[in-house]
Order: C-alpha cells, then sequence, then structure tokens
C-alpha cells in the first residue's frame, strides 16, 4: 500500500502522527421528524381502531350490520381525509418557514 509522507518526515514519524481532521458537512438529523412519526402512529391507530369501534357501537345501538358498515366507512375515510389535510398543513407551514428563512437570507 502506497501512502504519502511529509516532506523531511521519516515513514514511522509519518505513520505515527495523527491525520488532521476534515469538518464534517454530513447532516446526522433524521430524515423524517419525530413529530411526524408520532402523527402517523397516531393516525394508523385511529385508522384501525375508529373504524372497528363505530361499528360495534352502531350493531350495538340497534344499526343493521350494512348500516355499521357504512358508518365504519364513513369514519375510515373521516380519519384518512383529516390525516392528509393535517399534513397538508404541516407542509405548508414549512414552505412558508423556507420561504421567509429565504427571503431573509437574500436581503
Amino acid at each position: 500500500m502506497a501512502s504519502r509522507r511529509g516532506q523531511g518526515k521519516s515513514y514511522a514519524e509519518a505513520v505515527a502522527s495523527p491525520v488532521p481532521e476534515k469538518p464534517s458537512d454530513s447532516d446526522v438529523t433524521p430524515a423524517v421528524p419525530t413529530n411526524v412519526i408520532f402523527k402517523l402512529l397516531g393516525f394508523s391507530v385511529a385508522m384501525i381502531s375508529l373504524p372497528i369501534g363505530m361499528y360495534f357501537i352502531a350493531v350495538k345501538f340497534g344499526a343493521s350490520p350494512t348500516v355499521a358498515g357504512i358508518i365504519a366507512a364513513v369514519a375510515a375515510n373521516v380519519v384518512l381525509f383529516t390525516y392528509v389535510y393535517v399534513a397538508w398543513q404541516d407542509d405548508r407551514l414549512e414552505r412558508e418557514a423556507e420561504t421567509k428563512k429565504n427571503n431573509k437570507k437574500a436581503q
């Protein structure tokens, strides 16, 4: 293996001297923020429990299984649309903050 030695250094000195570390430009932040993961988990639990719960509650109060199924489907769609709306709002706020940051940087 070939290694470069500095001028005036022996091989032993070149090997023994520590290599100067370059400043790290790597970004170690997670790709997805923690609050987004918690929102996804919360909506996932709601997507499972709310329609099933609504079905059994509707059947308990005397609705036919067909009507209870429709109510469960509506509940699932409400959870889905709520998740999409919350994600859209988060993205909009994030874009506005980035725009303000870029405008401040440009001035």
